[in-house]
């Protein structure tokens, strides 16, 4: 039986953001959880985290002007994707998800899960047991050649800060990219940590992506996180089409003060004032990237 400690639920009263969000803007990162005693975590899970239903985030979404969202797997659900393929299901392909999948998956299964919205698959090596970062590019690249067709992409889950050579690791790889939490790098290291100029780098050629969130997980100071807008910035300077934003909802790990939603939306124009800017992040990249309909 897994020792891996509880942690906190998200701010189930999340209050309406400031500015009001544009019309099909989408959440591109959030975790459906639970009923665990329907659906159990795995006992390879670092975290156990309280069920944090479908409904909750719904309402979540309701309350900041939302209405796309893109599901990840989240890891104590190992490759079992039942929960969010259930939750894709219930919204009637209005959103798209990104699953776990073992390496032996059958082209049917890649087949099904593209046709309930599937559009990624996600490699996490942050919350796993073994601590030592590896990026496993040659085990990876049978199967990113195989989701090629379906016009899908792998998302990454690890601090850039571990991996100074990114672009070049993964410079002919056969699928886009997408990487969370700003790149995962501690805002103590700089942005010009080579990790992070790495990753830079990498947005310049348009086929990596980076999500705007958990600003949580790598700041060293509270909300409002001020240490983060210089490589919120850095991102969108480099290339504003390869940027996405999400809640990270909901929050799990959180190791301070548990964030309400609302603030983290009102975050979004304090790093990118220009409202086309934020279009652009909210509506029409992920449009480019999961394939929502053209609003």
């Amino acid at each position: 039986m897994t020792t891996a400690p509880p942690c906190a639920a998200p701010d189930f009263a999340p209050r309406a953001p400031r500015v009001q969000p544009p019309l099909l803007a989408c959440d591109c990162h959030a975790h459906i959880l639970g009923p665990a005693a329907t659906y159990p975590y795995s006992d390879h899970r670092v975290y156990t985290p309280p069920d944090c239903l479908l409904t909750d985030y719904q309402a979540m979404l309701k309350v900041l002007g939302i209405s796309r969202s893109v599901l990840v797997q989240p890891s104590v659900y190992g490759q079992d994707n039942r929960v969010m393929l259930k939750a894709l299901e219930e919204m009637k392909g209005a959103w798209r998800g990104v699953a776990v999948v073992k390496s032996t998956v059958s082209d049917k299964e890649l087949t099904e899960m593209h046709d309930a919205g599937v559009r990624g698959i996600r490699v996490n090596i942050v919350d796993i047991q073994n601590k030592q970062p590896r990026l496993p590019i040659a085990e990876l690249r049978p199967l990113a050649q195989r989701i090629r067709a379906l016009g899908w992409h792998i998302e990454f889950l690890l601090h850039v800060s571990d991996f100074p050579n990114l672009d070049q690791d993964l410079a002919d790889f056969p699928v886009d990219t997408v990487f969370g939490h700003l790149g995962y790098s501690s805002t103590a290291l700089g942005i010009d940590d080579p990790g992070f100029q790495a990753l830079l780098r990498m947005l310049k050629t348009e086929r990596a992506w980076v999500k705007l969130t958990g600003p949580y997980r790598i700041s060293t100071r509270a909300m409002p996180y001020p240490d983060v807008s210089p490589f919120a910035q850095a991102l969108l300077e480099t290339s504003p089409n390869q940027l996405l934003w999400g809640s990270d909802w909901p929050h799990v790990m959180v190791k301070g003060t548990m964030p309400n939603d609302g603030d983290l939306l009102d975050l979004l124009p304090v790093w990118i004032p220009d409202p086309v800017m934020q279009q652009k992040i909210l509506v029409r990249n992920p449009e480019r990237l999961y394939g929502f309909q053209r609003g």
